[in-house]
């Protein structure tokens, strides 16, 4: 069965955005452009929205075409467990930690994964976000054979926001 397994992706693969249904637009927008400060690129009317870090066309689009006024899914179906944003460096995470303070939008969890940083959180249609830096691959924790040994240990919230701001 293992001869069968095709040969694995280009190594420079990554994913380039996530596109969400929202309920409402303004409401969505408030949160990834007013509180995390992703840049609008481009907006459609009142039915959709794309936003980016650092000039790039989107990471994150945002849409009502098939979900204004919407519920979020119930429990316990399937669906996005949640998104990722990746920060550049653990003080561009504090930072994202300040504005959700800031914001008074609460944190679900935050751990120590040991390969990286991460504050989860709910967006304001009720999906998964999960922000996070990843520490240099030099740095992650592996077991006696060398395998990646990645574990969830509680964040020291305090410490991170020790991190210099600004940077």
């Amino acid at each position: 069965m293992a001869d069968d397994i095709p040969p694995p992706i280009h190594p420079q693969t990554s994913i380039g955005h996530v596109h969400l249904k929202v309920a409402d637009l303004d409401r969505a927008l408030e949160f990834y452009r007013g509180v995390l400060g992703f840049d609008l690129t481009q907006r459609f009317g009142r039915s959709a929205a794309f936003l980016s870090a650092g000039g790039y066309h989107h990471h994150i689009g945002l849409n009502t075409w098939e979900s204004q006024g919407g519920q979020p899914p119930p429990p316990r179906a399937t669906g996005l467990y949640h998104l990722a944003i990746l920060y550049p460096t653990r003080a561009a995470l504090a930072d994202a930690l300040r504005r959700l303070m800031a914001a008074h939008i609460p944190l679900e969890g935050a751990a120590d994964h040991g390969v990286s940083e991460a504050l989860y959180l709910r967006d304001p249609d009720d999906n998964g976000v999960e922000l996070y830096w990843d520490r240099p691959q030099q740095a992650w924790p592996r077991d006696a054979e060398g395998n990646l040994a990645m574990h969830t240990h509680p964040l020291d919230l305090e410490d991170l926001l020790r991190e210099p701001q600004g940077k």
